[in-house]
């Protein structure tokens, strides 16, 4: 089997209720692994095949994490193809070395302080993207899981208001983990009641729904951009997630809980 038959049954296998983005990696992993040692059989690729791959990847000065997840693809590929068809040769993808944390920058927490600046300047403009920031500021809610939910999962009327985060058709959740009920306070609560007395749409965000699937990218370049706008270009949006983990422990909320309002993989037995 060839490595783009083995790309097409890859995707055939596993693209059910992905995203765009993933056929669209497996995609440029292949691509890239071609251009360098060609469509050969599976089996007929070696680890000079593989140490000539990485270092063109090396060569586009792509940064250790794209580097991995590009090699993870290719090497996610042939396990597969060796488990579905039963063959027997030496992955030759495996235990690559490169420096993994090349161009690369840590992801800090957003302080207190700055989540309370931004809450403002989101209560200031009211409009839907500021309730899309105000929403993830004390949810820590990830990006696509907010991006996809309905109206219906906004649930007001509760003793306690919570999101239901869910699988949808158009939004898949990355764990089995990450279905969950998020609790709504603070501002993520005055940014749900907005979005329900205001949005007409079923979606709370229809600009980001508008086909098949949710376009969690389109929304991150544009927050981004604004937080950047507004002098707060050294945090991303996921900073929101990170700072509600420091936030709950600050409070010695059980870590199992936390592991559940966040959605969260429970480490424990």
């Amino acid at each position: 089997i060839s490595l783009r038959e083995a790309e097409s049954l890859y995707l055939k296998t596993k693209s059910d209720n992905r995203s765009s983005s993933f056929t669209k990696s497996v995609n440029r992993a292949v691509k890239y692994l071609t251009s360098v040692a060609g469509n050969k059989n599976i089996k007929e690729y070696t680890r000079s095949d593989a140490n000539g791959f990485r270092d063109s990847l090396l060569d586009k000065n792509l940064t250790g994490t794209s580097l991995t997840r590009i090699l993870s693809t290719i090497k996610a590929i042939f396990n597969f193809i060796k488990t579905e068809r039963g063959l027997e040769f030496k992955n030759p993808f495996e235990h690559m070395n490169y420096e993994r944390s090349q161009g690369t920058k840590d992801r800090n927490p957003i302080p207190i302080e700055i989540i309370r600046e931004i809450q403002r300047k989101c209560r200031e403009k009211d409009d839907e993207l500021r309730w899309l920031i105000a929403l993830l500021s004390d949810t820590g809610l990830r990006l696509a899981e907010a991006v996809g939910i309905l109206k219906e999962d906004i649930k007001l009327q509760e003793p306690i208001p919570y999101i239901l985060i869910q699988k949808h058709p158009w939004r898949s959740l990355k764990t089995p983990q990450s279905q969950r009920k998020v609790p709504l306070v603070g501002q993520s609560l005055w940014a749900a009641q907005r979005i329900y007395l205001n949005q007409t749409s079923s979606y709370t965000f229809p600009r980001y729904n508008k086909g098949s699937l949710t376009n969690g990218g389109a929304a991150s370049a544009a927050l981004n951009k604004w937080l950047r706008r507004e002098g707060f270009g050294e945090y991303t949006l996921h900073g929101f997630r990170h700072s509600l983990r420091d936030r709950l422990r600050e409070e010695e909320c059980p870590s199992e809980i936390a592991d559940q309002i966040g959605g969260w993989s429970n480490k424990t037995v």
